[in-house]
């Protein structure tokens, strides 16, 4: 089995998801005609709507705060260090580049998550990657692969990885045994989930703006205390994203090293294509009352994954001198070595509660994930869902003790597998995102705040839930 699911990970993500990602974020930004670029101020404008009149769904601003939450995990800064580690400073560049294709991806999933989204059973919106892949290609079988595979990766077994990184960061840096830790981190996470995705969606647009700020504080404060440092640091950066002279010296593999693990840093941090973000996106009360309104919410997301606090934890680094090749020393390490050399023995500390509350949110976000792919498969409310959030507190303190890496191997293949059904099916349904998008801006250039018609769309007759748009708003 071990083998069997190493094989499936070499294929997924040292071939099909690497280059089928890129691929699919560079097709996105040609067919849109490189709206992230060019639309990038309407991803504010998008995400300060919020529709009080509409109960059955959460604001766009709690949208990207959830997103936010299960995006900006423990790979925000071990993986960062890891990535420069093996690839070299240019790594961050390369990091970069995936981020800005990857917002057109993250785009073109979100209107096809609104367009087609239903209510549960008690009214509330629901939807994401199942339900366009069952009602806008037809293929509800496949639907139900991709809601399995969310629910063993996301709902699960990830959970376990962010209650152990906490357990450790939390071993290493006060001496708290893990036992502790993990009945804690699972008591808050059931005092979170138990209230649903409302619940979750009002706990994380307080602690990740709170948690956010605060990281970005720190780098701001590194930077201006080596000014006089960030020129050499850039262009270190880009001598060595093409692997030109001293720049990269000492990283092995050169320029092949820097994009290597820039783009996969990129790709499993920001999530844009991996049909998880569309799950909370899919349950926002759009305003404009447009499926395209949330696209630009949730690009902005992966702005501010990558873009913005994954550059923040590699400006810490190598404004350290930490960085050195070879030395073994990578990961929650090097970081903490980093801050270290910034302030001294806080630096430890800081890093270990920035692990908690990026860990523990990205508990909480993976969650809601889940929820939506329950509700597709048929069991999102009562004892299935009751069942599923006892599971969740179970693998979080499982995962806070244990560490078993055949498991965890498991669930990347499972999110493998997901993520590149999501990407055939948004390529099937750019036709859709396309129009979707047109459709948004002409009626801005008419002077006129984007509204949906669904009498627009006849091919789509049969398909959306016609009650849902034709609210007005």
């Amino acid at each position: 089995m071990t083998a069997v699911i190493g094989f499936l990970n070499t294929i997924f993500w040292g071939y099909v998801l690497i280059y089928g990602l890129l691929a699919v974020g560079v097709f996105f930004t040609v067919r849109l005609k490189f709206i992230q670029f060019v639309h990038f101020g309407e991803m504010f404008r998008a995400v300060r709507g919020s529709n009080a009149a509409d109960k059955a769904g959460i604001t766009p601003f709690q949208a990207l705060c959830t997103s936010l939450a299960s995006r900006v995990g423990t790979g925000n800064i071990a993986g960062v260090a890891v990535a420069l580690y093996l690839g070299g400073p240019g790594a961050i560049f390369w990091m970069w580049m995936v981020a800005l294709v990857g917002m057109a991806t993250a785009y073109s999933e979100m209107p096809l998550a609104q367009l087609y989204k239903v209510r549960n059973e008690e009214g509330q919106y629901r939807g994401g990657p199942a339900f366009y892949i069952a009602r806008g290609l037809g293929v509800p079988w496949a639907g139900a692969i991709f809601s399995i595979c969310l629910i063993l990766a996301f709902g699960l077994v990830f959970n376990a990885v962010q209650a152990n990184s906490i357990a450790d960061a939390m071993e290493g840096a006060f001496g708290l045994p893990k036992l502790a830790t993990g009945i804690a981190v699972a008591a808050i996470t059931g005092v979170v989930i138990f209230g649903g995705i409302k619940q979750i969606a009002r706990v994380a647009e307080i602690v990740v703006p709170f948690m956010a700020v605060v990281y970005l504080l720190m780098a701001i404060y590194v930077l201006i205390v080596h000014f006089a440092d960030i020129p050499g640091v850039l262009g270190t950066i880009i001598g060595s994203a093409f692997g030109i002279g001293e720049a990269a010296a000492g990283f092995t593999g050169g320029l092949a090293a820097a994009m290597l693990n820039g783009v996969k840093r990129g790709l499993f941090s920001n999530e844009a294509g991996m049909g998880s973000a569309p799950n909370i996106a899919a349950v926002a009360t759009p305003d404009p009352h447009h499926p395209s309104s949330q696209g630009f919410v949730q690009a902005l997301g992966v702005f501010i994954d990558t873009i913005l606090i994954c550059t923040a934890t590699a400006v810490m680094i190598l404004l350290s001198g930490a960085l050195v090749p070879d030395s073994g020393v990578t990961g929650t390490q090097l970081t903490q070595a980093a801050m270290q050399a910034h302030i001294g023995s806080a630096g430890v500390a800081f890093i270990a509660v920035a692990i908690f509350f990026f860990a523990f949110t990205s508990i909480i976000g993976n969650y809601s994930y889940s929820e939506n792919a329950m509700t597709f498969l048929g069991a999102g409310t009562g004892t299935p869902i009751m069942i599923l959030r006892a599971a969740v507190l179970a693998m979080v303190l499982w995962g806070s003790l244990q560490t078993v890496a055949t498991v965890f191997d498991a669930a990347d293949a499972s999110m493998g597998l997901m993520a590149t059904i999501n990407l055939i099916a948004i390529v099937l349904l750019s036709g859709t995102v396309a129009k979707l998008t047109k459709d948004y801006f002409d009626q801005k250039k008419q002077g006129r705040q984007p509204t949906f018609d669904a009498s627009m769309y006849p091919e789509l007759k049969g398909q959306i839930e016609a009650d849902i748009w034709s609210q007005k708003s």
